[in-house]
């Protein structure tokens, strides 16, 4: 039986738990008839379970042991017999105590270590109503289905429910807590001897439902790389999912089961335990190139690097935020072939859900890569980052409707210096987007990015976190909000959208990835286009993550009829 942890001593404080004015405001206006969660008897208790209207955060929490990492361990593991060699004979630095323990990332470029995956449900106030602890190897009883995420990894664990809205999906790795290196080891069928990270591990989706129920499917997709979202296609019979994330870890040219395993991945749902499971060759969903713009080709798979996903009227959208190589921007996967003749388009309004995996020439993968079927949605940067002179860095996406597209940017993510605070302060672009579609031009402008409130820039403290400096970068240990990531909305009743995101950071911290970060809410008008008249808004810091603890994604519990974008 699942196990929503909420004691009585919970539920009382959460009934009677105070927010700040705005975060109150937040509330009252966010929480239609029709989506409110329903209390029976009036007594603060809730059934069992995710309750509809409710959100659900995902985080993880960091397993503070010093024997995590010996230090002078050679890394990455198993790194001897790989071509990709190992790191310096003087070994990893530091030890698995936290915070100290991601210095190790300046000598191992794979670093990272597994840790445990939990689902807090929350109130659009940000009140903890319960929490659901994903099965994992430090628990009893679940030795054949698990899951872990890599917890300095900032991209993983996007939250989405599927397209009938009665599951949650989310990725990660089948291996067990407290492993080195996870997030850049191979999968088992998808081995490219050349990345110095030695070892196989499966990658995997989750998915669960209201009543806390979790179905695993392996997949040997993003090899070398991370997995970082799901959306579960379940209409008309269909148990698919689209998956988003990258792939390799080694040298050009990269094996052939690397190239298919990045980027945008069409899965079917396994329906067996994790042991009876045997997943084959990746199944690509699409792939975009640089050459449809006219640019020279970058790596055979590394444009495409994608961060996050959304399902809308349809169409199937990406998010590229991060890579040397493509093109950092919004794109979508055209079923049609005629939406984007250029590389550039809108889609088409004949397009339906892709349900096949994208077909290719296996023996043209090594020169060609695979057949490309992505677009970059009209409006939204085209210029590839190797000559773009400014770059976007987009992560969660948010359609309101049809017209209006909400954009978390992250910010570049600058530690280059002591000015790492006021660089982060500067950025213009940072934080949330507002597109909007202008159907005489066929293409999207940005209306206003909207920042008030995030304080881009400004150091806060965490409890028990260090003071000062980090002796390994010379930069301060406290971290400062840079940008956001993940994204959840809804449009009100009186016009007004509530989005709720995750936030992005700069520190000192050996890893940025795995800083302690935040969880805030801002109320938008929808039909607002005026900077100006936008000037006033102002996010609402919810929750701040905790000593050894980081969040990751956003979105309503299962069973929440949002009538909107997946």
């Amino acid at each position: 039986m699942p196990n929503f942890a909420l004691s009585a001593k919970r539920r009382r404080a959460l009934r009677d738990r105070t927010v700040p004015v705005v975060a109150l405001t937040l509330i009252a206006a966010s929480i239609g008839a029709q989506a409110a969660p329903h209390d029976n008897d009036g007594d603060g208790r809730f059934a069992p379970g995710f309750v509809p209207g409710f959100l659900v955060l995902s985080r993880s929490v960091y397993d503070n042991v010093s024997s995590n990492v010996q230090p002078g361990a050679i890394l990455p593991p198993n790194c001897a017999k790989t071509t990709g060699g190992c790191g310096t004979a003087s070994g990893a630095p530091n030890d698995g105590t936290y915070p100290y323990v991601w210095n190790n990332d300046r000598y191992d470029g794979s670093f990272g270590i597994t840790s445990r995956i939990f689902l807090d449900q929350i109130t659009p106030g940000g009140g903890v109503v319960s929490m659901l602890e994903v099965p994992n190897s430090l628990q009893k009883g679940f030795a054949h289905d698990q899951m872990v995420t890599s917890f300095s990894s900032k991209s993983e664990l996007g939250l989405h429910l599927s397209l009938d809205g009665s599951y949650l999906t989310f990725m990660g790795y089948v291996a067990p807590v407290n492993a080195i290196d996870v997030s850049n080891s191979n999968t088992p069928v998808a081995i490219d001897t050349t990345n110095p990270d030695g070892q196989n591990f499966y990658r995997a989706i989750a998915r669960v439902d209201r009543h806390g129920h979790f179905r695993f499917t392996e997949t040997n997709a993003y090899s070398g790389n991370n997995g970082r979202a799901a959306i579960l296609n379940n209409r008309d019979g269909h148990d698919l999912y689209y998956t988003s994330g990258n792939a390799g870890n080694g040298s050009n040219p990269q094996p052939d089961n690397v190239i298919l395993g990045a980027g945008a991945q069409l899965i079917d749902g396994a329906k067996h335990h994790e042991a009876q499971q045997d997943p084959g060759v990746p199944t690509p969903l699409a792939s975009f190139s640089v050459t449809e713009l006219g640019a020279k080709a970058d790596k055979i798979g590394k444009d495409d690097n994608f961060r996050g996903i959304a399902v809308h009227d349809n169409v199937v959208y990406y998010t590229k935020g991060s890579g040397g190589n493509g093109v950092n921007t919004v794109y979508f996967v055209d079923t049609t072939g005629t939406a984007c003749p250029s590389g550039v388009g809108v889609p088409s309004p004949k397009a339906v859900l892709p349900t096949a995996p994208l077909a290719y020439n296996a023996a043209t993968l090594q020169t060609a890569g695979l057949p490309n079927n992505m677009c970059v949605l009209a409006g939204f940067p085209a210029t590839p980052n190797k000559t773009a002179t400014t770059l976007a860095y987009p992560f969660g996406i948010w359609f309101a409707d049809a017209n209006t597209l909400y954009v978390a940017d992250e910010g570049d993510g600058y530690t280059g210096g002591a000015d790492l605070y006021t660089h982060a302060a500067a950025q213009t672009t940072a934080g949330l987007q507002k597109w909007v579609y202008d159907a005489g031009t066929k293409q999207w402008k940005l209306a206003y990015t909207l920042q008030n409130g995030l304080n881009l820039g400004q150091p806060y403290s965490v409890a028990g976190y260090p003071a000062g400096n980090n002796s390994a970068t010379g930069l301060p240990w406290a971290p400062a909000t840079a940008g956001l990531r993940n994204l959840a909305g809804r449009v009100e009743r009186d016009g007004t959208v509530t989005i709720w995101a995750i936030t992005s950071t700069v520190s000192g911290n050996g890893d940025v990835g795995a800083d302690p970060n935040r969880l805030v809410a801002v109320r938008d008008v929808l039909k607002n286009t005026s900077a100006t008249t936008a000037a006033h808004e102002q996010f609402a810091v919810l929750r701040t993550a905790k000593f050894a603890e980081v969040l990751r994604g956003i979105e309503f519990a299962p069973g929440t009829d949002t009538g909107r974008s997946h």
